[in-house]
């Protein structure tokens, strides 16, 4: 077991230096907090313009004329670009990239880059104004004129569906985008027909935004006939190629970077229309364009997550065993179909379903929904939160209606910890279910909670206590690649497709090769995020940089190695057979002759030097082909006390008890989970985007509104890790990503539930903010 407090320095083996499972400080944390962090904002860029988007103040609207005249005309304008000069362009509208198998077909309307002749959200982009400083941009934006006629607008997935809502888009009949389904519809039917009893909540897993602590922002140039953006991302292939199909253009025409990235939580997985603006600008006019979004444009101009509405119901027989799940939701995808949006609420949500539970039958039922709001897009889990939220709330209500222990009734329900396939077809390979639920007890002190209850009714407050399991699906996209090489002076530098938004790849990836390669950690140097430096790659999301990446990066050392050894083999006169490998060298066995990886370099650096057929150069390339889902998963549990007079929540407690398989670095996975928790904190009693019904504005469209956890809104959040390795990868990892903000939304709730429970009130929808709770609590009082 690894708690989070962890922190040390390798280890040694015998002679041998051990990095991995090592709790590591970052490296890369030094030149972040020491301002030495190199940021798109922070790049020198001599001579460049910059760029500022003006967006429509409306969510439903026709453009009946647009006028740049004044703003082209003002002082240190450059361009104002329309949706004419990218039609002259030849510029295509962004591409959904998300496939359903879904019962009635996916509508997938044109987004343009810029609105023609109708805006559908507030902050839609209308115009492009270039200039040679972002003030004079500013300025002239404000002399455009835009003639809008209002439209009706609706900015409710549910309300969107129902019958005399405003028509958002006309192939869209009733704003139906899809109806998705999948499960066994006739085994769930048959299980709640001999059910002995049954559970139904309504649920609403509420719209909230990602928020990276670095806005989205880039750094566009054309020259020698070609694209190069620097942007704030998490993949740069995946960008690549919506660019090239918005262009018309083959994929080598881009070269893509990202420097640091301040934060993505799943946002800056996606091309937005402000990128392709400043490429379209760049090449018209031949010299870099810089565009940085405000804080207000993240808001109304990016993604948001989440949003599902629906009802869940649960059959259990009379023991209390769980027999079938029935989910039918309601999933809002705002005014267009963003790149991977429709996937979150269907594909993914499935592969979660019914968490860690063997339930016999379950089904799913998706309808998506346009509404007159911002692009839905992943979210850390990205449809993974939801399924969990749901089964598990589901747990707690059935425990609390049957006077049942709800741990005991997770018990009871858990899947086996050999491998076992569910019903919706993921064949999870096990885990430590049943035994972190008893760790879990012990180390939250279950067998203490009825003591600090009765003290803090005695204050006049209310103390709950909230249990729940999470089971993630995390693989991200399939298939990654890394190289691997090393250099005349020792030192080795090692590409790969995955890429760092913040989760420490700058030291997790260097141990594993370290510990493979026989080098110090200190002189393995990481690359990523640069198309020029390897062929293909999926960066960051699902989870999947140690699962993907790290079983990428294993097989280009391996193939080094296996190139080393050639070459050691022909330098030191000797059969390969006959050579062992450790501590960086290559010995002819019973033998003190040796080369090294330094010398095997030099050496490879001469053609002469080198076996027949052996190319100069010791590096090695490999692509991982796997395609399993790793399972990372646990239970927590926390402690809610609501002030029975004001209805504030306080988090008291916080305790995890997580299966992220095999370590690389503790330290790091820790952070991880404490980092995701704050969100599913947040979303659970702060966080929530807002617009108002009537206008379709966002009243939630700043920090002065939409309130993000602080340090004072957390306690210690305790995290356990108790790891059984998966054979999905050479590794043994499991994703952590995601993790926290998976499980923590519903922990939080059952503990406001539990409380709540106390008299009679009912829990709230998320975020279970004061007014809510007060009211709650109101009404159950009379």
């Amino acid at each position: 077991m690894v708690r989070a407090d962890a922190a040390g320095r390798a280890r040694r083996r015998g002679s041998a230096v051990t990095y991995s499972g090592q709790p590591l400080r970052r490296f890369e944390d030094t030149r972040f907090l020491t301002g030495r962090g190199r940021y798109v904002a922070d790049l020198d860029a001599p001579g460049a313009l910059h760029a500022v988007v003006l967006r429509s103040p409306h969510a439903h609207a026709e453009i009946r004329a647009l006028e740049v005249s004044a703003a082209r005309a003002a002082p240190g304008v450059v361009a104002v670009l329309t949706a004419a000069e990218l039609d002259a362009e030849g510029i295509r509208p962004l591409p959904c990239t998300s496939v359903l198998a879904s019962v009635k077909p996916m509508v997938v309307p044109e987004r343009p880059v810029l609105a023609r002749d109708r805006v559908r959200h507030v902050g839609q982009p209308v115009a492009f104004v270039v200039a040679e400083s972002e003030a004079a941009a500013r300025d002239a934006a404000e002399l455009i004129e835009v003639d809008y006629e209002p439209l009706p607008a609706v900015v409710d997935g549910a309300a969107a569906l129902a019958p005399g809502a405003p028509q958002i888009w006309p192939q869209a009949p009733g704003n139906e985008v899809f109806r998705f389904e999948k499960g066994d519809r006739a085994a769930t039917d048959a299980a709640f027909a001999r059910a002995a009893r049954i559970v139904s909540l309504d649920l609403f897993n509420n719209r909230v935004h990602a928020l990276p602590l670095e806005p989205r922002a880039c750094l566009a140039r054309f020259a020698g006939g070609g694209f190069d953006l620097v942007f704030t991302g998490m993949g740069v292939h995946g960008v690549r190629r919506q660019l090239a199909t918005v262009f018309g253009l083959p994929e080598d025409a881009f070269h893509l970077s990202c420097p640091d990235v301040g934060g993505g939580f799943g946002l800056k997985n996606l091309l937005f229309p402000d990128y392709v603006l400043a490429l379209v600008a760049a090449r018209r006019l031949g010299r870099s364009i810089r565009w940085v979004a405000e804080a207000s444009e993240e808001f109304a101009g990016a993604v948001h997550g989440r949003d599902l509405r629906g009802t869940a119901r649960l059959a259990l027989d009379g023991e209390g065993r769980f027999l079938a799940l029935d989910v039918e939701t309601v999933a809002d995808m705002g005014a267009y179909l963003s790149a991977v949006g429709p996937h979150c609420p269907t594909n993914a949500f499935s592969t979660a379903m019914g968490g860690v539970y063997a339930i016999p039958a379950m089904h799913l039922t998706v309808r998506g929904a346009f509404t007159n709001t911002v692009p839905i897009d992943a979210y850390r889990g990205a449809g993974k939160p939801e399924a969990n939220y749901i089964i598990e709330r589901l747990v707690d209500a059935a425990a609390r209606e049957a006077g049942a222990d709800p741990a005991a009734l997770r018990a009871l329900n858990l899947l086996p910890e050999a491998p076992r396939r569910t019903a919706m077809g993921m064949a999870v390979d096990g885990g430590r279910f049943a035994a972190n639920l008893d760790v879990l007890a012990r180390a939250s002190d279950a067998a203490g909670f009825a003591a600090r209850r009765a003290e803090a009714a005695a204050r006049g407050a209310l103390l709950g206590r909230g249990v729940a399991c999470f089971l993630e699906t995390a693989r991200g996209a399939p298939g990654e690649w890394a190289t691997a090489s090393i250099a005349p002076d020792g030192s080795a530098t090692i590409v790969v497709g995955s890429h760092s938004n913040g989760q420490g790849h700058e030291t997790s990836f260097p141990q594993v090769a370290a510990d493979r390669l026989g080098l110090p950690v200190e002189a393995i140097r990481y690359r990523q995020a640069d198309t020029d430096l390897i062929a293909n790659g999926h960066g960051h999301g699902g989870a999947r940089s140690l699962h993907m990446g790290g079983h990428a990066l294993v097989l280009a050392v391996e193939a080094l190695l296996t190139k080393a050894r050639t070459i050691a083999a022909h330098l030191l006169q000797a059969d390969a057979a006959e050579l062992d490998f450790a501590e960086a060298r290559f010995t002819v066995r019973g033998t003190d002759r040796f080369v090294d990886l330094p010398g095997i370099a030099r050496a490879a650096e001469d053609p002469a030097s080198l076996p027949e057929g052996v190319a100069p150069g010791l590096s090695a390339e490999a692509y991982n082909a796997n395609d399993l889902v790793t399972f990372p998963n646990g239970c927590q549990a926390a402690e809610v006390e609501i002030d029975r007079d004001t209805g504030l929540a306080t988090l008291r407690r916080y305790t995890a008890v997580d299966d992220y398989g095999r370590l690389v670095n503790p330290l790091l996975t820790a952070g991880q989970v404490q980092g995701g928790l704050a969100q599913g904190i947040g979303q659970a009693l702060l966080e929530n985007v807002a617009y108002d019904a009537d206008s379709g504005q966002i009243v939630t469209g700043s920090l002065m509104d939409y309130a993000l956890p602080r340090a004072d809104d957390l306690p210690d959040l305790d995290v356990l890790l108790e790891g059984t390795p998966t054979a999905a990868n050479p590794l043994g990892v499991k994703g952590v990503g995601q993790a926290g903000a998976i499980a923590a939304p519903q922990v939080v709730m059952n503990a406001v539930a539990d409380a709540l429970a106390q008299i009679g009130a009912t829990a709230p929808d998320m975020p279970a903010t004061p007014e809510k709770l007060w009211r709650a609590i109101s009404a159950a009082s009379g």
